[in-house]
């Protein structure tokens, strides 16, 4: 296998921040929102299966606000209606303001900030406050449908010991994520994968070989560009994926009732696959790179050899590797964008990383993302080639459900 994977679809672009990115494209209210719940999710300094969930209540709301604003004032047949338009506006500004501050009450004065920016921007009238009674009241159904969905799940992981016997004493992280209710999946295992191979099987031994060569922090096998790559899917939290999603949303000729259903099929597409992700990594508990090489010696395979000495490029996530949440996040993602686009033809993808300095990266198709992301986390030395090939099909099939469920219901 080559050491080297062209991205012939990727560059490195200056550096950008997301407010930029917005600033030289097509917005609306469901846009410019998206960016602002996406910052006050990364002040909030959440983890990131809760700040997906916190988007995904977020989007649902809006969404769910903008069809009560359509079903009450339907668009007129010519020129676009300011009423109309204000009362989206104001709904889209009042769901956001009323499931943020519900979910992040430690930044209530930024989130009253800028929900007062942007009902300023309204004019006032009758259909203004329709919107805000429409936005205030999707936010509070879907808040309550929420409340009970197992998020405040006791932790009840227990470390893999004999009686007496030291063991690394952080704990892992969201082990009671499987616990919680999907927005779309029957049920947190209704995709769980088969088992990761065996280790006594040829394709163990390819997956920790090109991942030990690869992968390591001083590998001379990994090329700058990879490397480039890596630091950039380091990061993990929602505004990297929906950056990508903006590239799409923010084209020309887009209204707010298309980009409201695109963002809460991709949200809750994302928060699902947290929740199956989640349930088949504790439900198999495989070991990581850093574990398997120090111990290659112990796995029964003789094409493993240990290397005692072994680090990953970066720190590995506290939880079990397989399969990759990266990979299954980017294909949810890229499964609504494509049934979103149709035929039509692909953006110009971009999105930026805290992680690459603020950096921008972009794709002209949906294929090259979702591989660059899968690749990446090779790269860093934190999963499998099997690992990120099974994240990527359990993201396409829930992905597929959200665009079923949200994005083209059945009539």
């Amino acid at each position: 296998m080559s050491n080297s994977i062209p991205f012939r679809a990727a560059r490195i672009a200056t550096a950008l921040l997301f407010p930029a990115l917005a600033a030289t494209a097509h917005a609306d209210a469901i846009t410019d929102w998206n960016v602002k719940a996406g910052e006050l999710i990364v002040e909030a300094r959440l983890g990131t299966p809760p700040a997906i969930r916190v988007m995904a209540i977020a989007q649902t709301a809006a969404n769910e606000a903008v069809t009560a604003v359509a079903l009450k004032l339907p668009a007129a047949a010519a020129a676009p209606d300011p009423a109309r338009q204000a009362a989206i506006d104001a709904a889209v500004a009042a769901a956001h303001r009323v499931t943020l501050a519900k979910l992040l009450p430690s930044l209530q004065p930024s989130i009253d900030a800028a929900y007062h920016a942007a009902l300023a921007r309204i004019v006032d009238g009758p259909a203004k406050d329709a919107g805000v009674a429409a936005g205030s009241d999707a936010a509070a159904a879907v808040l309550a449908r929420r409340a009970s969905d197992g998020t405040t799940s006791s932790e009840a992981y227990r470390p893999h010991t004999t009686a007496g016997a030291y063991v690394p004493t952080a704990t892992p992280a969201a082990s009671q994520w499987a616990q919680r209710r999907p927005w779309l999946l029957t049920s947190a295992a209704q995709f769980r994968p088969g088992p990761p191979p065996a280790l006594a099987s040829e394709a163990w031994a390819r997956d920790y070989n090109e991942v030990r060569a690869i992968g390591a922090r001083a590998s001379s096998r990994r090329s700058a560009e990879q490397t480039e790559v890596a630091r950039f899917w380091e990061y993990s939290l929602p505004p990297i994926y929906h950056g990508v999603v903006r590239s799409v949303a923010q084209l020309p000729g887009r209204d707010p009732l298309r980009n409201a259903r695109l963002f809460a099929a991709v949200a809750q597409a994302m928060d699902d696959a947290m929740i199956s992700v989640f349930e088949a990594k504790y439900h198999y508990n495989f070991w990581r790179p850093a574990t398997a090489i120090r111990n290659g010696d112990i796995d029964g395979n003789d094409t493993t050899e240990r290397d005692a000495a072994w680090s990953p490029l970066i720190e590995a996530p506290l939880h079990p590797e397989y399969p990759s949440a990266h990979a299954i996040l980017a294909a949810a993602v890229a499964t609504v964008l494509q049934a979103d686009m149709a035929d039509a033809k692909v953006p110009l993808l971009t999105t930026t990383s805290p992680t690459a300095k603020g950096a921008a990266r972009s794709w002209t198709s949906l294929d090259d993302f979702v591989r660059e992301v899968a690749e990446a986390r090779i790269y860093e030395g934190i999963h499998y080639r099997t690992s990120t090939a099974v994240g990527v099909a359990m993201g396409r099939r829930i992905g597929e459900l959200a665009v079923g469920t949200i994005l083209k219901p059945e009539p």
